[in-house]
């Protein structure tokens, strides 16, 4: 049984660095060995839910610019799997949501930055679902709800992105973190821990600092995918990891 999860990708330069969170990247890939993933990244933007029907290996996008040349000699040429794209698009179909294939996408830096980390050999099959920050949150959670069941059959569900992410906010330098940005981290962990979805997808009206945290959704959103793909009673959500970078930008991850 894979639960889900809620992973933050980092900047960039995060793939060529050893910290205390690339280790936890490393650890939680050790204890979960999926047999595919299914990736929500917030660096994939589309109207309509698209679904990488790529078969592999897949490309790796270097969707970023000015950072060392070492970035760009990194490949992650994991498999796709367009038998599971295509289940996907069944289940989303059947929950009346509307799709549309992508037969090259491939993995940007909201995907293979931390899968560097986790599964190194990147072996593993990776199907890539865009992500739409101008949806309702509930909505959000409704595409995460039609891949239920995907954990039972060890296929890992996945959100990338970042709970606090405001480029106009970041510190460079800083290593303390600003007490704003604990607040909102706080009362997201909070909620998530208590499963109450009620609160979260009214976040952007009843979390502190809500609009400096998340001046635009597609960050947060993957939360809720990942969140609404595991929605059960029968484990607890957890905080798996709190860290701060920059003053700000929030290394929070959870488990579904």
């Amino acid at each position: 049984m894979m639960p889900a999860l809620f992973i933050n990708h980092g900047a960039p330069t995060l793939a060529l660095a050893q910290s205390d969170y690339t280790g936890f990247l490393q650890e939680t890939g050790k204890r979960l060995t999926p047999k595919a993933i299914v990736m929500f990244s917030a660096h994939w933007e589309e109207r309509v839910t698209t679904i990488s029907f790529a078969d592999g290996p897949l490309e790796t996008i270097y969707d970023f610019y000015g950072f060392p040349d070492a970035l760009y000699e990194i490949t992650y040429p994991a498999p796709g799997s367009p038998k599971l794209a295509e289940r996907l698009e069944g289940v989303f179909h059947k929950a009346g949501i509307p799709t549309e294939r992508d037969n090259k996408r491939g993995l940007d830096h909201g995907s293979w930055i931390f899968l560097k980390y986790m599964y190194p050999e990147a072996n593993i099959p990776i199907v890539s679902v865009s992500v739409n920050p101008f949806l309702p949150n509930e909505e959000q959670y409704r595409i995460g709800e039609a891949l239920r069941g995907l954990g039972a059959e060890d296929i890992l569900v996945i959100g990338s992105g970042t709970t606090v992410h405001n480029f106009n906010e970041i510190k460079m330098g800083q290593q303390h973190p600003e007490q704003w940005a604990v607040e909102f981290d706080d009362w997201i962990a909070d909620k998530v821990e208590n499963r109450d979805v009620d609160s979260l997808v009214q976040y952007d009206r009843l979390a502190p600092h809500a609009s400096r945290a998340v001046p635009r959704a597609e960050h947060f959103v993957p939360l809720f995918h990942a969140m609404g793909s595991a929605a059960s009673a029968v484990t607890k959500p957890k905080v798996l990891y709190r860290g701060y970078e920059y003053g700000t930008f929030s290394y929070s991850c959870f488990e579904f």
